[in-house]
């Protein structure tokens, strides 16, 4: 399977070398449409390759997604943690009850009934 994943990852890094070696040539990138910028009289312009463009639109893309799923999972994992304090608290209950059941009783009994 790792074999696998490397040649799979192999192929995606060969592939996107080819498509930005492809696509060097500039392109302007405006803030705003031309009549607004008119209007406002104010536009940030840049020159850029195009694949990085392309490229910086994916990873743009994949950045605020896993930013928005991390917020949406929140409440799961706070959940999460509230429950294992939660079991955390109910063991060390349940060993406190067989302690005080097992006073007095032979060392072997008490294993064997906390085994159980």
């Amino acid at each position: 399977m790792r074999y696998i994943r490397y040649a799979f990852l192999g192929t995606l890094g060969i592939i996107l070398i080819s498509v930005s070696l492809a696509n060097v040539e500039s392109v302007e990138l405006k803030l705003m449409p031309d009549p607004l910028a008119e209007l406002l009289r104010f536009n940030l312009t840049a020159s850029l390759p195009l694949f990085l463009v392309v490229l910086g639109g994916v990873v743009a893309g994949l950045i605020i997604g896993f930013i928005w799923e991390w917020m949406r999972e929140h409440k799961n994992r706070r959940d999460a943690t509230a429950k294992k304090s939660e079991v955390r608290k109910l063991e060390r209950e349940v060993n406190k009850l067989k302690k005080k059941q097992n006073e007095g009783k032979d060392d072997v009994l008490a294993l064997l009934d906390e085994a159980s």
